[in-house]
Order: structure tokens, then C-alpha cells, then sequence
């Protein structure tokens, strides 16, 4: 390596040694925010001196747990739009406008209907299979090319939001404890049993870092791919797996949140633009600071109390959305 290209690492380095330094920023002021507000220096000292009280008792059995769901979900979304986006070369895609979020939340419905999601490995492999059968839907109806690929997704989340509403509306005790979450909530998740998901979602992320530098000679084409002596069927089958992996993981958690996987690979080709393993590092980094911020914002908007978290993702990813349609145009479509 040359001295520019040392340099040009250590610049690199240093700046996501920054990007996590905030991110560690926004956690601590996120266990801060809610109904009860705790100072940063009092949550802190619930971490490494905790003495009983109310407010350590929050940060404890509350805060710390749905912080660190809100980042593990983060960054599974914001990693699988960064290799859906590479993988399909559109920058309008994302697991929610493709319809794999929408496909793993209404298998989970349906899975809660006929009482099989009773469990965290219930839930975690019925989302799996719903988005499995999504992005198999999906791909087969609009592979021919990227919009009928972007049109189908978002033809296939419409059905399947309306029939999930459907069917909540018509059986409201069976759906009672999915109310929340079947809007996309990090709320009332905080106690439940996430270690089986947040596993599979953490080896997920490492393999999607170790694909990083396969999916950079994917992302110059196919001929190009095949040329530099990629396998291409087999990187893309790794990279289909992954962000099926990571979206139905995800969706297990916290319900469907849309446009974090959307927002979050653009912002980081802003720091990044050529380089497909730092994309992947930053999506990592970035992800997490944007749901911990949607999360804290849907605390504290309304005076009544907190909204679902995808409310507060939506209202972001809408003007992204248009904003990438106008900045892509039909190079995207």
C-alpha cells in the first residue's frame, strides 16, 4: 500500500471510529428521553453504580434493553437496503418498498391468528419464511426489469397491509398484543425474549461484512463480475439470504418499519461512494443513530404519549423517497 493509500485508510478509519463515537452519544441521550426523563449523567451512573432507585430501575429494565433493540434493528435494516441496493443497482430499493418487510409482518399476523407465534423462535421463522416468499413473489413478477421489480413490491405491501388490517379489525383479542407492534414499535418489546433474533441478526451483519468486498465487483456488473473471476449466482444467493436473514429478523423484533433501509445507504454513499465494504461499515454505524432518533422523537412529539416509531420513520423516508425518484429520475426506475 502506498503512503496516500495509508492515508487514505487511516482517514477512513478515523472517521467511523467518530460516526460510533456519536452513535454511543445518541444511545445514552436516548435512555434519557421518555415519560420520565432521566439526566445522561444519572444514566450513566445507572449503569456502573446502580443503587435501586426509580430512575436506575428505568434505565435498567427499560431503556437499556430497547436501546440496544432499537440499534440491533437499525442496523439490520439499514445493512439489508445497503445490499439490496447494491445487489439490484436501483436506488429505490429498500426491504419495505419491495414488499420483504410487509411479507415477513403478515405471515407473523397470520402465524398470530392460528396461535403458532407463541415463542421468539416462533416468530423469528415465520417472518423468515414470509419474507422468503415475498422477495421469491416479488422477484418473479418484476425481474424483467427495475420498476415492474419496484411496482410489484409496492403493489404486494398494499395487499398485505390491507388484509393484515382486515384481519386485526375483524379478530381484536387475538391481535391485541400485535397492536402495537403490527405498526412498526420498538415499545413494550423491551421484555421480551430477543436473544435467539438478536443473534442471528448480529452473524447476519458479519456476513454481510465479509460480502462486502464480493458485492464491490457485483456493483461495477455483471461482465465486469465475471471478468475479475466473481462467482455472481453464488454472491447474489449469499447476499438474497442475508437480507432475507436481516429483514425478517427485524420485522420479528419490532413489526414493520419502512425507508431506514432506504435513507441510511444513501447517507452513507455520501461519505463512501466507491467502495461497497465501507457502505456495509457505515450502514452498520448509521442505521442505529437513525432508529434511536425516530425512537426518541416518537417519545416525546405528542403530549398524549409516544407513537409507533414507524410513524416517525415514514414521515422521514417520505420526502427521501421523493427526493431519490428527482436525484435518479428513470436512470433509477
Amino acid at each position: 500500500m502506498t503512503g496516500d493509500g495509508r492515508r487514505s485508510l487511516a482517514t477512513s478509519v478515523a472517521a467511523l471510529v467518530a460516526g460510533i463515537a456519536v452513535l454511543v452519544a445518541v444511545a445514552v441521550a436516548g435512555i434519557g428521553v421518555g415519560a420520565q426523563a432521566v439526566p445522561p449523567v444519572e444514566a450513566v451512573r445507572a449503569l456502573v453504580a446502580y443503587d435501586g432507585s426509580a430512575d436506575h430501575m428505568i434505565v435498567r429494565d427499560v431503556r437499556v434493553p430497547r436501546a440496544f433493540l432499537g440499534m440491533a434493528v437499525g442496523a439490520a435494516l439499514a445493512v439489508s437496503g445497503a445490499l439490496i441496493q447494491t445487489l439490484s443497482r436501483n436506488p429505490l430499493a429498500e426491504p419495505g418498498i419491495l414488499g420483504v418487510t410487509m411479507g415477513a409482518g403478515f405471515v407473523m399476523t397470520v402465524g398470530g391468528a392460528l396461535g403458532l407465534a407463541v415463542t421468539s423462535a416462533g416468530e423469528l421463522m415465520l417472518s423468515g419464511i414470509g419474507a422468503v416468499l415475498a422477495t421469491c413473489l416479488v422477484y418473479a413478477v418484476g425481474r424483467s426489469s427495475p420498476l415492474r421489480l419496484v411496482l410489484a413490491g409496492v403493489a404486494l405491501s398494499a395487499v398485505l397491509s390491507g388484509i393484515s388490517l382486515g384481519m386485526r379489525l375483524m379478530l381484536p383479542d387475538v391481535f391485541d398484543r400485535y397492536r402495537f407492534w403490527s405498526v412498526g414499535s420498538l415499545a413494550g418489546r423491551e421484555q421480551s425474549a430477543v436473544a435467539l433474533p438478536v443473534t442471528v441478526i448480529v452473524l447476519a451483519l458479519v456476513g454481510a461484512l465479509l460480502l462486502g468486498r464480493a458485492l464491490n465487483a457485483v456493483a461495477l456488473g455483471e461482465t465486469v463480475a465475471r471478468t475479475l473471476g466473481a462467482d455472481v449466482v453464488r454472491i447474489r444467493c449469499a447476499a438474497l439470504v442475508l437480507i432475507t436473514v436481516l429483514t425478517g429478523a427485524a420485522t420479528a423484533l419490532a413489526g414493520p418499519i419502512l425507508f431506514v433501509g432506504l435513507i441510511v445507504p444513501h447517507v452513507a454513499r455520501r461519505i463512501v461512494p466507491d467502495s461497497v465494504p465501507w457502505l456495509m461499515a457505515w450502514a452498520l454505524v448509521l442505521g442505529p443513530i437513525m432508529l434511536l432518533v425516530a425512537d426518541m422523537l416518537s417519545r416525546v412529539l405528542l403530549p398524549t404519549g409516544e407513537m409507533p416509531v414507524a410513524i416517525v420513520t415514514a414521515f422521514l423516508g417520505g420526502p427521501a423517497l421523493i427526493w431519490a425518484v428527482r436525484r435518479y429520475g428513470t436512470r433509477a426506475l
